[in-house]
């Protein structure tokens, strides 16, 4: 079920300006990556001994769910069943430690991306139970599509390190650094232009 959004976050024409530029990039992104998500999709598919493509409900723009994808890097376990993955996670196969390391897991969130579920730059979109309890102004997350990408998860690239070393991961995730997050995120939603949104894209790739 959609969730209601007060603010329409970006005018019409920034909004217009980040969905050409998605498009756009998206395209050219899966032509060049297409082979690469094929043989890492073989990969994984031997290596976890099922479909190498994840797929899971995530909350998107104006909090309607719709089905990301990714390639599979861990194997299912029935001891772990969190959703929140932390390092030195057991469900994690060594090949999709590599594929981790390197974001080839993330690649067919450009498809993502061409259809419009999401951008490339955004709040990361998060199972239910974060994005759809947002109140008041913070609602204002729901008023773009989520990201691969964004301030956040710069911010957060060792969150797997931080959740390792919390008491109770899970809690932590909750208190802690899901509010951050969401700090981080209004504020880029308040402040959006297309040069900033290359340039999370530029410190994603090469850092």
């Amino acid at each position: 079920m959609a969730i209601a959004v007060e603010s329409t976050g970006l005018s019409l024409p920034q909004a217009m300006q980040k969905r050409v530029f998605d498009i756009g990039l998206s395209t050219v992104g899966l032509t060049l990556s297409g082979w690469l998500i094929l043989l890492a999709w073989v990969a994984a598919s031997l290596d976890t001994r099922s479909n190498g493509f994840f797929t899971q409900h995530r909350v998107g723009k104006d909090g309607r769910l719709f089905t990301v994808v990714k390639i599979k890097t861990m194997r299912p376990s029935r001891e772990l069943t969190t959703t929140v993955t932390r390092s030195g996670d057991p469900r994690i196969t060594p090949l999709g430690r590599f594929f981790r390391r390197t974001k080839i897991d993330e690649l067919p969130q450009l498809w993502n991306v061409l259809v419009g579920d999401m951008s490339f730059v955004g709040p990361r979109p998060d199972v239910p139970g974060f994005a759809d309890t947002l109140e008041g102004e913070e609602r204002l997350l729901l008023s773009v599509r989520p990201g691969i990408t964004g301030p956040a998860t710069l911010e957060y690239r060792n969150e797997e390190e931080l959740l390792a070393n919390a008491d109770d991961p899970e809690a932590f995730n909750r208190e802690v650094i899901w509010p951050d997050k969401v700090r981080l995120n209004l504020a880029y939603i308040r402040d959006w232009s297309l040069g900033r949104d290359i340039r999370y894209i530029l410190d994603t790739v090469f850092h």
